[in-house]
């Protein structure tokens, strides 16, 4: 009996041990089945699914710059102005000896190309600016062959993006998704058109985010070792999903070609851009009125100048080099010196993380500043301004707001006048013109110090100058009589 009992209690002491450990193995599973799947290491990873969304909705841009008769400037030829005006008799004051004169040249016609992403079926394109800017024509072709005219809506040199428009309907339109979720070590593909190699899908990885380098005012790019070259401008960066997260811009290279960085605009600037050139015309560009850096740029560059290192109290954030009399900052109290660490409770690290949330902003909405003063943590609200100090939406004027009317000078003005180019204002109405005292008769020869020759020219100056941080013109000219003449326009009261 004891041996028996003795062999009971061991298969009892084995079956519990066994309960146990399948007790504690199911904890165990229960446990970590409400965790995050963990990635698998080594696991391949398929971009078929985003090509074959990607590609029909990136566009092939031409732009065409059609041949024009400019005038230019060249040095003077001894011997060929003897022969054709010995006594200087046609404009030659210096008489061949070794001066300047002004020709006109027609220069050929000229042709780039780079590429877009429809972002509505209704035929809405994004691209760089750079890839349109200039164009007399812009020629879009899709990924079918389909040829469209496009014209442009709007464009921003400052973040270089650009929105054109196709008249067509039902055409492939990408989805958009949030570039802020983008992750370091993240598989995207970038889809463009590569030295006219169309429909091109390279692959690669996001190096890094915010990035900074000078090239645009407004900057927070998404760096990507994906290969773009010359004509990848403003096609699509894409995720392993197919959905849109920048718009490629520029290559880092020492030799043009693709060097192993590449840099797009995250779509949580694209999209605030688009909205704007739609709603405005013109980008709303808030500002908070401050000049700076990266703490870890600036204390750098206090070691190279062999100084002593800065304790700023932290080694993240944004070191405040120059605050803006008048602007946001200023009146909210922030000072030299200070490193802005967080907006509306959002962490910055780095000049680009700040430069993305204020590209979202519009002039008169309200953020909340967090900021070390004397490392000491401090939080302020701020109502952002625009460029021009207040906090209204900023539209683009266009000649009407002149109140007048001009034509292109005559050959018989120029010779008279002894002037080569000019505008003369023909009628004078109610209107900035007026207002300022610019008679009838007056020839406009610069403004802003830029030459004037078309009605197009000084339409374009009036736009750009609107919206600019003094909305003035300074105008240059002649008066009939030969004397000159000077007049200040404010665009605005």
């Amino acid at each position: 009996m004891k041996k028996i009992s003795s062999t009971v209690s061991k298969i009892l002491l084995c079956g519990l041990c066994l309960a146990a450990v399948a007790f504690s193995a199911g904890t165990f599973m229960k446990v970590n089945a409400s965790q995050p799947a963990a990635p698998i290491a080594g696991q391949p990873v398929d971009l078929t699914y985003a090509a074959e969304k990607a590609l029909p909705t990136v566009v092939h841009i031409l732009n065409t710059r059609n041949s024009k008769v400019q005038e230019v400037e060249v040095q003077s030829d001894p011997f060929s102005d003897f022969f054709n005006d010995p006594f200087g008799f046609f404009g030659n004051p210096n008489g061949g000896q070794g001066g300047k004169q002004k020709r006109q040249v027609r220069t050929p016609k000229q042709q780039g190309s780079g590429s877009g992403v429809i972002i509505s079926t209704d035929g809405y394109i994004v691209t760089n600016n750079h890839v349109v800017e200039g164009a007399d024509e812009l020629t879009v072709t899709l990924n079918d062959n389909k040829e469209y005219s496009a014209r442009i809506i709007g464009a921003d040199k400052t973040t270089d993006l650009a929105l054109i428009k196709i008249d067509g309907s039902n055409l492939p339109a990408i989805a958009i998704a949030n570039s802020d979720d983008l992750k370091v070590g993240e598989w995207v593909i970038a889809v463009g058109n590569p030295f006219n190699l169309t429909n091109t899908v390279t692959a690669g990885i996001v190096s890094a985010k915010a990035r900074t380098l000078g090239a645009n005012g407004v900057e927070s790019f998404i760096q990507t070792d994906a290969a773009i070259n010359r004509g990848n401008s403003g096609g699509a960066l894409v995720n392993t999903r197919g959905e849109l997260v920048g718009i490629n811009a520029m290559l880092y290279s020492e030799t043009g070609s693709y060097a192993g960085y590449g840099f797009a605009i995250p779509t949580a600037i694209m999209n605030k851009v688009v909205d704007d050139l739609k709603k405005y015309g013109t980008v709303q560009r808030a500002m908070i009125g401050i000049a700076g850096q990266d703490v870890k740029t600036y204390i750098d560059m206090q070691k190279q100048q062999d100084k002593e290192e800065p304790d700023l109290g932290t080694m993240e954030g944004v070191y405040v080099a120059e605050v803006t009399d008048g602007g946001a900052a200023a009146e909210a109290g922030l000072e030299k010196g200070d490193v802005i660490t967080a907006v509306d409770g959002q962490k910055i690290t780095k000049f680009g993380e700040l430069t993305a949330v204020m590209a979202n902003k519009r002039p008169g909405d309200k953020i909340t500043i967090t900021y070390l003063h004397n490392k000491k943590k401090m939080t302020k609200t701020v109502t952002l301004k625009n460029e021009q100090g207040n906090t209204e939406i900023v539209k683009k004027a266009d000649l009407d707001v002149l109140g007048a009317n001009f034509r292109v000078v005559t050959d018989q003005q120029k010779q008279n006048l002894e002037i080569s180019y000019g505008l003369e204002v023909i009628k004078v109405n109610n209107g900035r013109m007026k207002d300022a005292g610019v008679p009838k008769g007056f020839i406009i020869q610069k403004v802003n110090d830029e030459p004037i020759r078309s009605i197009e020219q000084l339409e374009d100056i009036v736009k750009s100058t609107s919206t600019s941080k003094e909305p003035v013109l300074w105008i240059t000219g002649i008066y009939p009589t030969g004397k000159k003449g000077y007049f200040t326009v404010p665009l605005k009261d």
